[in-house]
């Protein structure tokens, strides 16, 4: 995979129930399932980090990183029936979802 055409999609989100173990383990099972969509090459699943300095948002549940190899694979995952299906079988869980996409430099 070319560094250069790599793609990263970056989304967090906030849950409607915070405090809920089961909606977060629920999140997380369907972010597994969706980690085999082919086109994305690599994935992290992530917790707040246990830091403190001004800059930091850690009021996000779960952050799900992705690396695609380009920004057509990008393309293909937005509309992969995994991620719809991901999409349709979670989207109750959460309250607020951010996304932040971006480009080799």
């Amino acid at each position: 995979m070319s560094l250069n055409n790599t793609f990263i999609h970056h989304v967090y989100f906030w849950l409607n129930n915070p405090d809920s173990k089961e909606d977060l383990e629920q999140l997380v099972a369907g972010l597994e399932a969706l980690s085999k969509a082919e086109v994305i090459k690599a994935f992290h699943i992530g917790l707040p980090a246990p830091t403190d300095r001004p800059v930091i948002d850690s009021s996000y549940a779960i952050s799900w990183l992705n690396v695609f190899a380009t920004s057509e694979d990008q393309d293909i995952y937005q509309t992969h029936p995994m991620h719809l299906k991901f999409i349709d079988d979670c989207k109750h869980l959460w309250s607020k979802v951010v996304v932040y996409d971006s480009i080799q430099y």
